[in-house]
């Protein structure tokens, strides 16, 4: 039989998978073949998990049992499935999704029992083929990452045609190559205005005017670039990020010194530079690993956010340093309080800075749409608690627990990953202003402690709330599957429902 071939088997309900059986007698009744004897070959896997109480009985009058497959055919399988949780894993989907969408796709190519490990570099696939094969292992590391939302959901689209039997495996495999090859949707330099743009709507919803938001576009846009420059000579992350934070200080400071940006708001030209640097860390994933039991996972992707937003500190920190040198004026203004009137504003500033996040890591027109209706919810929220004199920290976590409900009910719905939705929603909320206040207070009167720890404490409160939002939208969520409820945790990527029907 070909991998091309297809064939249907009766679904074991309680193990998952289907056993495909050897050609059966017409003349047969279902009753009998009920009372056939168990082939050994066929009890092979099953030892596997039966209590030992409950392992069948060794029968040596078998005829015939299902046809365990090759080392060939599991090795190509696996390397498929690998290769997919790999694209998963990159682009910042959590460990549990990446386990729940490979255990659905090897359940549906039809093969044995399988155990999946994610250790944030990596991913280890084992298939057991019972007492009388060798189990079969497959590891793929993860090597690159980057925000790329259109292969990212073209991968989720791949997903839910395999589990629904619609392509074999070699013509998965061919649509995988191709995805994975493709270049950008658009061009780099469109992403570079996103980038800007997003800065251009932060500011406006920390209280900016117009000229302090075309200021914040201009220099978020040239640290994209430079950033890029970098890229090339393949420096690292941490680096890229040092000077990154030094030269949107920097350029900032300059700004005001020339009288080229208004001196009382020198600060939001910087906190909104931050901000974009801020984007795209892989703190809401680092929640959800952590809170659905992969704590491995959870503490790489913890350090890599840790390492990311020191290296971002350390460049602010050394503008500020030598503004001070050089005797350039830095004035921290008392910024303006949110007000009722203001709220439209923040509200529809939201809505940009979230489309142009989702416009900058190349998601598709659909996915910018439900980003900035996510990004409207969760700026018009926080506004509306900052109204009510709620402090920041608690209106970041009902904001973003807001956003994260809406993602989990309406964004599979509308066939948009909920990872882009939530990541995309809370981005013009990121802590960038407080960030930037903390360092300022260490670097001239070296007491920015507390408003750091306030900026991390906005953080963690934007990523948890997330994450509960996804909790919460699952009793309301149709369709949701034994599979989640299994893994016991929010789904931001992947299938929900196990495989109904099995591929050989």
């Amino acid at each position: 039989m070909t991998s091309t071939q297809r064939v249907r088997g009766p679904v074991n309900r309680r193990r998952g998978w289907h056993i495909l059986e050897a050609p059966r007698d017409p003349a047969v009744s279902r009753s009998n073949r009920r009372k056939r004897p168990t082939e050994p070959r066929q009890r092979a896997w099953h030892i596997l998990e039966a209590p030992t109480g409950e392992q069948p009985a060794p029968d040596a009058g078998a005829e015939h049992g299902p046809a365990l497959p090759d080392d060939a055919t599991v090795n190509f399988v696996l390397d498929l499935v690998l290769r997919i949780g790999e694209v998963q894993m990159a682009s910042g989907a959590g460990a549990s999704d990446v386990t729940a969408t490979i255990l659905a796709l090897t359940s549906a190519f039809g093969l044995p029992h399988c155990e999946v490990d994610v250790i944030f570099t990596s991913i280890t696939v084992t298939c057991h083929r019972g007492t009388e094969l060798a189990p079969v292992s497959a590891l793929r590391v993860v090597r690159s990452r980057g925000l790329d939302y259109t292969r990212l959901s073209a991968a989720e689209m791949l997903v839910r045609q395999i589990i629904r039997g619609n392509v074999s495996a070699e013509e998965a495999h061919a649509e995988l190559q191709r995805i994975t090859s493709a270049p950008h949707p658009y061009p780099r330099w469109v992403a570079t205005l996103a980038w800007g743009g997003m800065a251009l709507f932060v500011t406006l919803i920390l209280g900016g005017g117009p000229d302090v938001a075309a200021g914040a576009f201009v220099i978020s846009a040239l640290v994209d670039r430079l950033g890029r420059l970098l890229n090339r000579y393949s420096l690292p992350f941490f680096f890229q990020q040092v000077v990154g934070g030094t030269v949107a200080t920097g350029l900032a400071t300059i700004a005001v010194g020339t009288g080229l940006v208004p001196m009382r708001f020198s600060t939001l030209v910087a906190a909104a530079a931050i901000t974009v640097l801020l984007s795209g860390l892989s703190t809401v994933s680092a929640v959800q690993d952590a809170i659905t039991g992969y704590n491995v996972t959870a503490a790489g992707r913890t350090m890599e956010t840790v390492l990311m937003s020191a290296g971002l500190i350390a460049g602010v920190a050394l503008s500020l340093n030598l503004a001070n040198v050089f005797g350039l004026p830095r004035v921290v203004p008392d910024l303006p309080a949110q007000t009722a009137l203001g709220l439209p504003v923040v509200t529809i500033s939201g809505a940009g800075a979230a489309a142009c996040f989702a416009l900058a890591s190349y998601s598709t027109l659909q996915s910018m749409l439900v980003a900035a209706a996510a990004g409207a919810i969760g700026a018009g929220a926080w506004g509306g608690l900052m109204v009510l004199s709620l402090d920041s920290i608690s209106a970041s976590a009902l904001a973003a627990t807001l956003v994260g409900f809406g993602g989990g009910v309406l964004a599979r719905r509308l066939k948009v990953t909920p990872l882009v939705v939530a990541v995309s929603g809370i981005t013009p909320l990121l802590p960038g202003l407080s960030t930037y206040l903390g360092l300022y207070e260490l670097a001239t009167r070296a007491s920015g402690v507390p408003t750091l720890m306030r900026a991390v404490a906005s953080g963690l409160a934007l990523a948890a709330g997330v994450v509960l939002g996804e909790y919460l939208a699952q009793p309301v969520r149709t369709g949701l599957g034994r599979l989640e409820r299994k893994l016991a945790g929010p789904r931001m990527a992947g299938p929900l429902r196990p495989a109904k029907r099995r591929l050989e």
